[in-house]
């Protein structure tokens, strides 16, 4: 094959898979605790297939494709962006079903970190004579997957921190006034943050002071089936609030941050918002405890040192302490901005 031929191929190869992820991306709010999952096929002759994700106990996102194709998936080609599952659960293994259909190639995107796969599927397939060729699109599917992967990985949700603010760094001003800071294509975008999250942590104070319902509103799923419902996160309140606060029915925590997350992620919680305030905000990055940061900036200036800032509590002491990231996406949202920022790996 030619450098041309093979850079041809790579091209056609990675077209696919992004198609595969635009499939996973509406199983976002149907799959969870299972990951979102993106197929597509390719049979012998051009014809294209594609699959995603059901609720948890319907198909995975293999089958989805298998079964669209029909006898079409014999010789065909599959593009995943996940390693297919290789064990029984509440279906059976995909790799088997890959197998039955006669797919001659499967093209993933990453390994699966799930301990009940974490490379079976991958050998499964090739044990079975099957072509398999992993990492195509490897950075956008671990983006894509990054809560799936923070939780088979570590046994706690990924944590999302979000702070609206001005361009100044501050969440409210002098006299503790803070809404609105951001406009409505910004607030929407949280409200979908929010129903994509299995939990909302806020803290005592920000009950007091706003009284916010924590609710999913201003938002609509692009893709609409009886599969995938909008529902409300469950809501968690560091510290004790009045009962009949717009937040009830909520959870009241008073111990360990770590062990709270211990304990959500035990329960299945995959993503995990804080939209707490400057004290709640502060505790978390101060216990390195952050997986992403979800900073929306308002083209204002509050000005002065008088108001409140994002983060309460001391700060790095020196430039050397600074905990440092990249930025993962840049959004314009109206006239706002959405700023998305991950820790460095330890290899960056």
């Amino acid at each position: 094959m030619t450098e041309a031929d093979l850079s041809s191929a790579t091209a056609y190869h990675s077209s696919l898979m992004r198609r595969a992820i635009a499939n996973a991306a509406t199983a976002r709010l149907r799959a969870v605790p299972n990951p979102w999952v993106g197929a597509v096929l390719v049979a012998e002759y051009g014809e294209v297939f594609d699959g995603a994700t059901h609720a948890p106990g319907g198909n995975h996102a293999e089958r989805d494709a298998l079964l669209a194709a029909g006898d079409l998936a014999n010789g065909a080609t599959l593009y995943v962006t996940l390693e297919p599952c290789n064990h029984q659960g509440r279906t059976g293994p995909c790799t088997q079903a890959i197998i039955d259909a006669g797919v001659a190639r499967v093209i993933i995107g990453i390994e699966d970190p799930d301990a009940q796969v974490a490379g079976s599927g991958i050998a499964a397939l090739r044990d079975a004579g099957i072509e398999v060729e992993v990492g195509v699109e490897a950075n956008a599917v671990q983006d894509q997957l990054a809560p799936y992967i923070t939780h088979r990985t570590t046994g706690r949700p990924h944590i999302i921190l979000k702070l609206a603010q001005t361009l100044d760094g501050h969440i409210a001003a002098p006299d503790g006034t803070s809404q609105w800071i951001t406009g409505a294509e910004a607030r929407a975008d949280v409200h979908r943050l929010r129903a994509e999250s299995d939990a909302i942590i806020v803290g005592a104070g920000t009950i007091r002071v706003d009284d916010p319902s924590l609710t999913v509103r201003a938002f609509t799923p692009p893709i609409q089936d009886d599969e995938t419902p909008v529902l409300d996160p469950w809501r968690i309140v560091l510290g004790d609030v009045a009962l009949d606060a717009r937040s009830t029915p909520h959870e009241s925590w008073k111990g360990d941050l770590g062990d709270l997350l211990d304990e959500l992620g035990s329960r299945d919680m995959v993503q995990v918002l804080v939209e707490g305030g400057a004290q709640v905000a502060g505790s978390f990055h101060r216990a390195d405890l952050v997986d992403e940061y979800w900073i929306y900036i308002a083209p204002t200036i509050m000005g002065g040192d008088n108001a409140k800032s994002s983060f309460a509590g001391a700060g790095a002491s020196t430039i050397g302490d600074l905990q440092r990231g990249r930025f993962v996406s840049v959004t314009q949202l109206g006239a706002d901005v959405r700023l998305v920022m991950r820790h460095l790996d330890a290899s960056e």
